[in-house]
């Protein structure tokens, strides 16, 4: 999968939970592939790295949430999203 690719997530599954873990984690990894490129044009727009940062901490916490809870989902959906695995545990 390229990285810089949005992941799109059939119409089904946001009318059936749009809450769930998973729904987040994408939502937040669409938000951070679409950032990125900004600050490749904008190197010094520090407020919007800041909002990045809150972005990449509250995926973090969903993901350490999701491994915690189920295992074997969080592994399918780091192989989806094509992230790494975080080092701290």
């Amino acid at each position: 999968m390229v990285k810089n690719s949005l992941i799109f997530i059939s119409q089904e599954n946001k009318e059936k939970n749009p809450g769930s873990v998973e729904f987040q984690i994408v939502s937040f990894t669409n938000k951070i592939r679409k950032l990125t490129p900004h600050f490749e044009l904008h190197r010094k727009d520090y407020l919007s790295q800041r909002g990045l940062r809150k972005i990449l901490e509250k995926r973090q916490r969903l993901l350490s949430y999701l491994e915690k809870k189920n295992a074997l989902r969080y592994k399918k959906l780091i192989s989806q999203l094509d992230i790494r695995e975080s080092k701290t545990r």
